[in-house]
């Protein structure tokens, strides 16, 4: 069967509109056998007129995966693992294994006494806090504990690893990295602690200590790194921080009370790829739609509510999460009347932004809401 070559066409001035014939045919398989082609058969596939993603919007529930997530507890060890992760697998990105665009994410689970090995990567990768008690992580030296909802990060280039305590409880968080994008760079690395695990070289929740005042920097600290050096975000800070600003402000129309975790000793981003933020969705707040490039992973840290995205209605509650792949319209919108909602996400603007590709565009139509069509 001959191939078609003229599958793109488009009758559009200054579009490519070239229909295959049998002497063009032929010119094409000459091609082909010099590794070579011709770009009007596929300018019009890799020029689209707006971004085309292959990720598709996904609600991952909590109470559908928690068991699945523990039942690994019995099947394989740590050690054997690495670790133990059950990852989110968007049904257009399982070639590359990535949630939402270029971004991975998982549900890793750890028991009392497990302390996996201490390891290296050029990726980027981030924890939030599910459920347990006793989980510290050592990113270079520094150890800091950890509790639900609490926002830590491993950025690339640090040794890290992950703990229970002896009398901790069975643990689960989310992880997030940016391995789909460090891979299709070609730049990613992957190293193991020549002693398995790294010492640690300052008093607990040091980065915390040090870091963590609002509006206030340590006198004399200097840091040149990437990425925050604020390793450890905690939920009751973020939540004070969040409620005072609702009470100032009436917020985004788009985002109702949106703030941004930072890198403290700039301002910016708190890694070179992965941005993170929290948003407050008060009681009985629907937001209006919009769309943006940029891949966004939500986690509902706190309440229940729902959101659209490109028409399909999504409800969710505490710990369950959901993705917005790019350019997909999409608005939130809280089903409580008296208690307040809570989205955690991460995503890739700080990449989306560093390259000049941020666009956004806000729903013109229907009171900038959308017809909810599934």
């Amino acid at each position: 069967m001959t191939k078609a070559y003229d599958t793109y066409r488009e009758d559009v001035a200054g579009r490519a509109n070239v229909e295959d014939t049998p002497e063009l045919v032929a010119y094409y398989e000459e091609l082909a056998e010099a590794d070579t082609a011709a770009l009007w058969t596929v300018a019009n596939k890799i020029e689209p007129w707006e971004p085309v993603s292959s990720s598709v919007p996904v609600l991952w529930r909590y109470a559908d995966l928690r068991d699945k997530v523990l039942k690994s507890l019995e099947l394989v060890s740590a050690e054997k693992a690495g670790r133990r992760v059950i990852y989110l697998n968007n049904p257009g990105r399982t070639d590359v294994a990535a949630a939402v665009g270029w971004l991975y994410s998982g549900l890793q689970v750890m028991k009392p006494g497990e302390r996996a090995s201490a390891h290296i990567h050029a990726a980027s990768a981030l924890r939030f806090i599910i459920e347990g008690q006793g989980a510290y992580t050592i990113v270079d030296g520094h150890k800091m504990t950890l509790g639900p909802n609490d926002f830590v990060l491993t950025p690339n280039g640090t040794w890290h690893e992950h703990a229970i305590a002896e009398d901790g409880t069975e643990c689960i968080w989310q992880d997030g990295l940016d391995i789909p994008l460090t891979n299709a760079l070609e730049a990613n690395f992957y190293g193991v602690h020549k002693d398995l695990h790294q010492a640690v070289g300052y008093p607990v929740n040091d980065s915390t200590y040090r870091w963590a005042a609002p509006g206030m920097l340590p006198a004399g600290e200097t840091w040149k790194n990437g990425y925050s050096p604020l390793f450890k975000y905690e939920w009751e800070p973020a939540y004070e921080a969040l409620t005072r600003h609702a009470e100032a402000s009436d917020g985004s129309p788009y985002d109702g009370i949106l703030m941004n975790y930072v890198n403290p000793a700039t301002g910016g981003h708190v890694m070179q790829t992965i941005g993170a933020s929290m948003q407050l969705l008060r009681p009985g707040e629907r937001t209006k739609a919009h769309r943006h490039t940029g891949s966004f992973l939500y986690h509902c840290a706190k309440g229940q509510g729902y959101s659209i995205i490109n028409g399909k209605r999504f409800e969710w509650k505490e710990h369950d999460i959901f993705c917005v792949p790019s350019w997909a319209w999409h608005e939130h919108g809280n089903l409580s009347d008296s208690d307040d909602a809570c989205l955690f996400c991460f995503n890739d603007m700080p990449v989306m932004e560093k390259l000049g590709f941020w666009r956004e565009e806000a729903f013109g139509d229907n009171g900038g809401q959308q017809p909810v069509l599934s």
